[in-house]
């Protein structure tokens, strides 16, 4: 039987639905899941670490800075 992880709330983090980007050909990237209308985000090498949440409206920003290449320096993409 396998045990379920929680996170810092004490819910099952296992149960959640997790994506990762198709541009992730390691398997070493940033995970995205839902819940409760909060959007969960982890680092996919450590799984059993306690994810972050961000609002919908925060995460939101984020990917629009994604998008526009705001954070294309961190990458040496500029």
């Amino acid at each position: 039987m396998m045990s379920s992880r929680q996170d810092g709330m004490g819910e099952a983090v296992d149960a959640l639905v997790w994506r990762r980007s198709s541009f992730c050909y390691s398997g070493e990237c940033v995970e995205v899941a839902v819940r409760d209308g909060m959007v969960l985000v982890r680092d996919s090498k450590e799984p059993h670490v306690g994810p972050l949440s961000y609002t919908p409206q925060e995460f939101k920003a984020f990917v629009r800075g994604v998008v526009a290449g705001e954070f294309n320096d961190f990458v040496g993409l500029a």
